[in-house]
C-alpha cells in the first residue's frame, strides 16, 4: 500500500505539469500524460480510468498505447518547444559545452517524435 501512494503522488505531479504544459509552451503536455497514465496504473484504476477516457486528455494516451502514434499537431507543438528552448539558452549565453550536449538530446528528441506514426 505504501508503494501504491508513492505511485500517485508521482502521477498526480506528473498530471499537473502535463495541464501546466498544455498552456506553457516549454513544458511538454504528452509525455507527462503518458507517465501519470503509467503511474495511475499502478495506484488507481479510477484515476487511470479517468485520465485515459477524459475528453482532451485521453485521446493522445490512447494514441501512443495502442499504436505508439503521435498526432502532427503535437508533433508541432513538439518541435517549437524544442526550438523555443534552444534559443533561449543561446540568449542565455549558456556555455558552448552544454549547448552541443543540448543540441545532440534535442536533435535525437525530434528524431524520435517525427519518427513516429501520426495518429
Amino acid at each position: 500500500a505504501p508503494l501504491r501512494i508513492v505511485w500517485f503522488i508521482f502521477g498526480f505531479t506528473a498530471l499537473l505539469l502535463g495541464v501546466i504544459g498544455a498552456f506553457l509552451p516549454l513544458l511538454p503536455t504528452v509525455p507527462f500524460l503518458l507517465l501519470a497514465a503509467f503511474c495511475f496504473a499502478r495506484s488507481s484504476d479510477r484515476c487511470h480510468s479517468w485520465l485515459v477516457t477524459h475528453r482532451s486528455l485521453g485521446p493522445s494516451i490512447q494514441a501512443w498505447q495502442k499504436t505508439g502514434s503521435i498526432g502532427r499537431r503535437a508533433k508541432i507543438v513538439a518541435s517549437v518547444s524544442i526550438l523555443a528552448s534552444f534559443f533561449v539558452s543561446i540568449a542565455m549565453d549558456v556555455p558552448m559545452g552544454i549547448m552541443g550536449v543540448q543540441g545532440v538530446v534535442l536533435l535525437v528528441v525530434s528524431y524520435f517524435i517525427w519518427s513516429r506514426p501520426e495518429a
